[in-house]
């Protein structure tokens, strides 16, 4: 009797340490995510206080009071515009597997950009992948296979905005570092977007050898891991496709170069609206910075790093002060809240709840 009884306890101990040890194990991306947010609000909470500890408050104020608030109207459309482009580049992106619906994927981009404004850990691409994926019914994978073209679209358009930048910015004599630091940052950023369409080009060409690859990388880590990896590599690459048709070739190109002309717009009209008069390459100068503040980490929203970087760009054409922290404010309030009610609409039109989008991309991101 003795003997049966300890072997139930252990077995019951081995299915409580089993129990134990998934809860750990299922915890791990929570906490992951918990410490990105707690550092990404020191960095913004850094940033604030670098713009705000020298500000005169009253001064601000005067200087939002000042601007003309007409120029909210065409910048608000002008950046809403942009993201129904962008859905549009996403269909054409996904052409070869489906005609997807522009309400969904109008939907799909506003949730998703909406939760990078309001959630931690910068999930919205996830939320794309899953909205778009659950409406339409199309593979996750291949979803995500399609957003990483939409990115490296992106990444091309940015580097022509750079490019045009360096190229008929003229910036005030003291200000050669910073086109120095831009020309290293060119190189770093074409040298990084080549390298990442030379991986994909391999991944697609050599498909089988790079499985291969990945299958040998993959040996040091739990079997279970691979497991999951490699079918998600397959499905990746099975979406990594563009149609071969012209038409759809040059609407990518001509909607990629909408897109972007459509979000610095908003910028030169700003500038406007605060009595700034300066070249529209300054405005594409800014979003240049903008983009690279983005990149670094943050709260939600990209609060602070953004701020500081519209900031530092407007102190190169000798706009300083209050008047640049107002200009920087506006830009990113134009930026943040239409977007953010937009997706919010969509949310509550789908009968989904923030909490809700975090729990599917919580369970993808553990997959990963």
């Amino acid at each position: 009797m003795m003997n049966k009884a300890e072997g139930v306890n252990e077995s019951g101990g081995a299915v409580e340490s089993r129990e134990t040890g998934g809860t750990a194990e299922a915890r791990k991306p929570e906490r992951r995510r918990a410490r990105h947010f707690w550092i990404g609000m020191g960095i913004s909470v850094f940033f604030l206080a670098l713009l705000f500890r020298s500000m005169d408050f009253a001064k601000l104020l005067a200087a939002l009071r000042a601007m003309d608030a007409l120029f909210l109207v065409p910048a608000v459309a002008s950046t809403l515009f942009s993201y129904y482009v962008r859905a549009y580049r996403w269909k054409l992106l996904l052409a070869e597997e489906k005609n997807t619906s522009m309400g969904n994927l109008f939907a799909a981009v506003s949730i998703g950009y909406m939760a990078n404004n309001l959630l931690p850990a910068r999930i919205g691409e996830l939320v794309r992948v899953y909205v778009l994926g659950e409406r339409e019914g199309i593979d996750k994978g291949t979803v995500f296979a399609s957003l990483v073209l939409d990115r490296l679209f992106d990444g091309c358009a940015v580097l022509c905005i750079l490019m045009a930048t360096l190229f008929t910015l003229r910036l005030p004599g003291e200000s050669e570092g910073v086109r120095t630091a831009l020309v290293t940052g060119g190189y770093v950023t074409a040298a990084a977007y080549l390298a990442i369409v030379g991986f994909l080009v391999l991944l697609k060409r050599r498909t089988s050898a790079m499985i291969h690859l990945a299958g040998c990388l993959l040996k040091p880590f739990p079997p279970a891991f691979g497991a999951k990896v490699i079918p998600l590599l397959g499905s990746f690459i099975g979406g990594v496709r563009l149609s071969s048709r012209p038409g759809n070739l040059m609407g990518l190109v001509v909607s990629s170069a909408v897109t972007w002309a459509l979000a610095v717009w908003p910028i030169d009209l700003l500038l406007r609206s605060f009595g700034i008069d300066l070249p529209v390459t300054a405005s594409l100068f800014i979003m240049v910075l903008l983009v690279v503040a983005v990149m670094i980490p943050a709260s939600p929203g990209y609060i602070g790093t953004y701020h500081y970087a519209c900031y530092q760009a407007l102190t190169v054409f000798g706009v300083t002060g209050e008047k640049a922290l107002g200009v920087a404010l506006v830009i990113h309030a134009v930026n943040f809240f239409p977007i953010t009610f937009l997706g919010l609409y969509y949310l509550a039109r789908g009968r989904m709840t923030l909490s809700g989008l975090q729990k599917p991309t919580a369970r993808n991101e553990e997959r990963g």
